[in-house]
This record gives structure tokens, C-alpha cells and sequence, in this order.
């Protein structure tokens, strides 16, 4: 823990370059897709190729993350990715441009997303120590939201200047440089369970971990939670750029201008979560976060100017890191070292499945009905559901014993 510091900001700078490549990517596809078919069906075919492996993956990647070097296991899921990515940009040079590409490149990406996660989230406390977790996890959410910031902008930049195949070798570039960095300069022990010789099966490995949950409430509480939280927040997650095209206009820089106002709001959330921490009780700070989500997916829903629109975007952006940082601080500090890639293999799998089953109720529907009656009947739905997260005890009794 003595070089923490150098650490974390070579890894945090390689996960950022990253992510930035990534982020075009996805940017690129996303509003190609919307612009050119506005439909959510399509958006939602997408969005489920994008999840599916992530989902199958989880668990299996959860006990690799356990069994074996995290570092390695996030350079070779980057490697896959960019690998993955150059394949596409030679491919649409060719000219095989057709859209069931972007859903091909959307699933070999969720790929190595499945694999990079849970190491990644169990990797942390190997770097930071404890009570420095909230700050780290903060500004590591501020730096995300600082690329999401850029992302669009560059990526936009990019679309009216060049062809999208460029994004992708951009994409491949900063891959390459965040594997080097890592391999180079980043050098940690392996975590004690990923020292020894492995005596036990996959299976049992997984079982272990199953157990591990089974046996303690307030992360079932935790999962069962969160499991509800990822359908209903669905619609404010994916359908509005979908609602902004179709109700205020189908112009890039408004599609822009969503994601922008979004990544500033995170940004500010990151810094605020960063510096003040939260309550004593870290679901007290998810609850409350919750609640602010709740009342802007309403918001989201009925406000007729698109000025006051982004506004909300805003103060949802602040919720978010608000909401997120604490939630994975409490499992970086609540859960045994040794079943950490375990315990967020299974919050992946939760998160990435969830959000797809929410696609496949709403999508469909939001081209039925207005997107604003999705986004306000699950607004109400999630303010309910963080009412009921500030009264479950044992969720509340696990945040009181969080050392700070």
C-alpha cells in the first residue's frame, strides 16, 4: 500500500484513456442507429446485444477475478476489445457497412466488459486503502464523467469530419496505450487467493460464492434491490434520446446536448461525493440519491421546454455518482478480499440483465405510447422503491457498521 497514491493514478489514467476510446465508439453507433432507423425496437436490439454476454459472462468472470491476476485479466478484456474493433474498421472499409454489424461489435464489446468488471471493482481495495475508497471511487466517477463529457463532442466532431471508421481506429489506439501503461508501469502484488494453487473447481468456486451471499441478508437485500432499480431506470437510461428526437427535434447537437448536461451533472456529483463522503450511513446517501432519480425521471416526463429538460439532466447526472459510489464502496468494504471478483460478478449480472429486461417491457411500448408516460410511471415507481430502501433494516444496519 506504500506506492497507493502512484498506483491508483496510473490506473485510474489507463482506465480513463480507455474508457475514451470506448466512449466514441459508442457514442458514434448509438446516434447512427437513432438518427437513421428512430426506432426502439432497433435502439433495444442494440442495447440487449450490448448486455447479453456481459450477463452470461458475470458470474464466470467473477470467479476468474478471484482465481487469478486482476491486472492481467483487465489488459487481456481491453486487448479483446480493441482487437474486436480494428476486425470492424477493416471490415467497414471493405465496405460492409450494414447495421447488424454495430450489434455484432456491440456483443464482442460486452465481451470483455463481462470480463474487465468484476476485476476491476475488486481490484481497487488491492490498490486504495479503506478509508480512502469514497474519494477514490469518487474521483474515479468524476473521471468518467469527464470522458462522457468530451466523448460526445469529440465524437460528433469527428462524425460531420470523417467517416465513423476512424473513431474506430481511435478506439484501437487509446486501447493500446492503456494496455501499455499498465503492463509497464503498474505493478501490484497479486491478491492471497490468486497466490495459491487453486484446489477447487470453477463450480465450486462459484457455489462458494453463491454461499457467501446466501449467507449474509444485506446482500441479498442489496442484490434484490438493485434488481429493481436497473429495470426502472431503463427508460431515463436509453429511451431519451429516443423522446428528444421525437418530441423536440431530431438534431444532432440536441442528442448532444443531453449527453453533455448528463456528464456535467456526474461530474459535479463525483466532486461533491468525493469531498463530502455521504451520510454516516452509506444507504442513507443511496437513498437519498435514489429519491432526487425518481423525482427527475418524473420530471423528465412532463417538462414541455427542452432548456428546463436539460436541467434535469443535470441534477440527474449530480444523483447518480451520488448514489453509485457508496453502493460499490459498501460492498468494497463489507465483502472478504477473497470474494470480492465473486460478489461484483454477480452484481454485474444483475445490473447488465436487468436493464435489458427493462429495454424489452419499455422499448417495445415506446413505440406504442409516448416515452414521457414511461418515464412518468417508472419515476413514481422509483420513488417508491427508495422510500422502501431507507426503511429496510438490514440494508440500513449494514451502512452503520461500515467503519469510516
Amino acid at each position: 500500500m506504500e506506492n497507493w497514491k502512484k498506483n491508483i493514478i496510473l490506473f485510474l489514467s489507463s482506465q480513463t484513456i480507455s474508457l475514451f476510446g470506448s466512449s466514441l465508439v459508442q457514442y458514434a453507433i448509438m446516434w447512427y442507429i437513432t438518427l437513421t432507423t428512430q426506432s426502439g425496437v432497433m435502439m433495444t436490439i442494440f442495447i440487449i446485444c450490448g448486455f447479453i454476454p456481459t450477463f452470461i459472462l458475470s458470474p464466470v468472470a467473477g470467479v476468474w477475478a478471484d482465481r487469478y491476476n486482476r491486472k492481467m485479466l483487465i489488459i487481456l478484456s481491453d486487448a479483446l476489445i480493441a482487437i474486436a474493433t480494428l476486425i470492424l474498421a477493416i471490415v467497414f472499409l471493405m465496405g460492409y457497412d450494414t447495421i447488424w454489424l454495430f450489434f455484432v461489435i456491440a456483443a464482442v464489446r460486452a465481451t470483455g466488459t463481462g470480463i474487465q468488471t468484476p476485476a476491476v471493482g475488486a481490484i481497487l481495495p488491492q490498490i486504495v486503502p479503506e478509508y480512502r475508497l469514497t474519494k477514490v471511487n469518487g474521483i474515479n466517477g468524476s473521471l468518467q464523467a469527464l470522458i462522457m463529457f468530451v466523448a460526445p463532442i469529440v465524437s460528433a466532431a469527428l462524425l460531420t469530419m470523417t467517416s465513423i471508421e476512424i473513431i474506430f481506429f481511435i478506439d484501437v489506439i487509446t486501447a493500446a496505450v492503456a494496455i501499455l501503461t499498465l503492463l509497464l508501469f503498474f505493478n501490484i502484488p497479486v491478491h492471497e487467493k490468486a497466490s495459491e494453487k487453486q484446489t477447487t473447481s470453477y463450480f465450486n468456486d462459484l457455489k462458494e460464492g453463491l454461499a457467501y451471499i446466501k449467507n449474509h441478508d444485506f446482500l441479498k437485500a442489496f442484490f434484490l434491490f438493485f434488481a429493481l432499480f436497473f429495470v426502472l431506470i431503463a427508460p431515463a437510461a436509453f429511451l431519451t434520446p429516443l423522446q428528444v428526437t421525437r418530441s423536440f427535434g431530431n438534431d444532432v447537437w440536441r442528442l448532444t446536448a443531453i449527453e453533455l448536461t448528463f456528464s456535467i451533472g456526474m461530474m459535479l456529483g463525483g466532486g461533491i461525493i468525493a469531498s463530502w463522503g455521504g451520510f454516516k450511513n452509506r444507504v442513507h446517501t443511496m437513498t437519498f440519491a435514489s429519491l432526487i432519480m425518481g423525482a427527475c425521471t418524473f420530471a423528465l416526463g412532463i417538462v414541455p421546454v427542452f432548456w428546463i429538460y436539460l436541467f434535469f439532466m443535470v441534477i440527474f447526472g449530480i444523483a447518480l455518482p451520488i448514489f453509485s459510489t457508496p453502493s460499490t464502496v459498501l460492498l468494497q468494504e463489507k465483502v472478504d478480499e477473497n470474494y470480492l471478483g465473486r460478489v461484483f460478478g454477480l452484481f454485474g449480472m444483475i445490473s447488465t440483465s436487468m436493464m435489458p429486461v427493462g429495454m424489452l417491457i419499455f422499448g417495445p411500448i415506446a413505440d406504442m405510447i409516448k416515452i414521457e408516460w414511461l418515464l412518468i410511471g417508472t419515476g413514481i415507481l422509483i420513488l417508491i422503491l427508495g422510500i422502501f430502501l431507507g426503511r429496510n433494516k438490514v440494508l440500513n444496519e449494514a451502512g452503520r457498521l461500515v467503519s469510516l
